[in-house]
């Protein structure tokens, strides 16, 4: 399993009217580190679109633990996992968690994704490039 940890700080358009990060921010926040994971590792826009392959999202659990705020340093990290479970795997799991200055977590989500075709407009196998896009 590879891990993968960026660092972000709460802006006050994160934030909902009982002043804390707004519950659809989180999943926007998760959003960009996956992004960031994969861009840095060379898999961004221009990749997805000359291969024709992108994740996608296909289910998400996410748990709130503590109220994150204005100007809060966080660490958000991304564990991806895969390792097939049986033959010809197309759906894996990838565990996110939003992590204060105190070390706590705040949120964690787990989602469950796939690689896209986007011409034969189904889920594959993992390709070579995805495996290094997410680290292993």
């Amino acid at each position: 399993m590879t891990r993968f940890e960026t660092k972000v700080t709460i802006r006050e358009t994160h934030l909902d009217f009982f002043g804390h990060v707004n519950n659809a921010t989180y999943m926007e926040l998760f959003e960009e580190a996956r992004w960031d994971l994969i861009t840095k590792n060379g898999y961004g826009i221009p990749q997805i679109l000359e291969y024709k392959k992108g994740p996608v999202v296909l289910d998400c659990h996410i748990r709130f633990v503590k109220e994150l705020k204005a100007r809060d340093e966080i660490t958000i990290t991304v564990e991806h996992d895969l390792t097939p479970t049986k033959p010809n795997q197309k759906v894996f799991k990838l565990r996110q968690l939003m992590i204060n200055a105190k070390g706590e977590i705040a949120c964690e989500a787990v989602y469950t994704y796939g690689l896209f075709d986007m011409q034969a407009r189904r889920l594959v196998e993992p390709t070579p490039e995805w495996r290094r896009a997410v680290g292993e």
